[in-house]
């Protein structure tokens, strides 16, 4: 969970985690890309505008780093999300603010 609000990562990461799934929680890509260094994720929500690093540093350093990469999900509040998310060819796409179910159902897709 790339997101640099702190209250989007809490409520995802409770949501993900009572569904059985470890989460871990950057702020910024840079965070988030030193974390995939060392854990393999499975499944990357990625907010795009973030200091540090934004998610368009963030996909291309991810994709360019070893393999194998796990799939990213673009989540901005941006009117122009999908094109945000083929912009860094991401796998998907969630416009904020979004509902609970959907996050669900992509994890549901992406993982189990």
């Amino acid at each position: 969970m790339v997101d640099d609000d702190a209250n989007i990562r809490a409520v995802l990461a409770d949501i993900i985690g009572d569904e059985g799934h470890t989460v871990l929680e950057a702020e910024n890509g840079a965070e988030a890309l030193e974390m995939a260094s060392t854990h393999a994720p499975s499944l990357i929500f990625l907010d795009m505008r973030m200091p540090v690093m934004d998610g368009w540093q963030f996909a291309r350093a991810y994709r360019e780093s070893p393999g194998p990469h796990a799939p990213i999900v673009v989540m901005t509040a941006a009117h122009n999300a999908r094109q945000w998310c083929d912009e860094v060819k991401g796998d998907d796409c969630l416009s904020k603010p979004f509902e609970l179910v959907r996050v669900l159902d992509t994890i549901q897709r992406f993982v189990d």
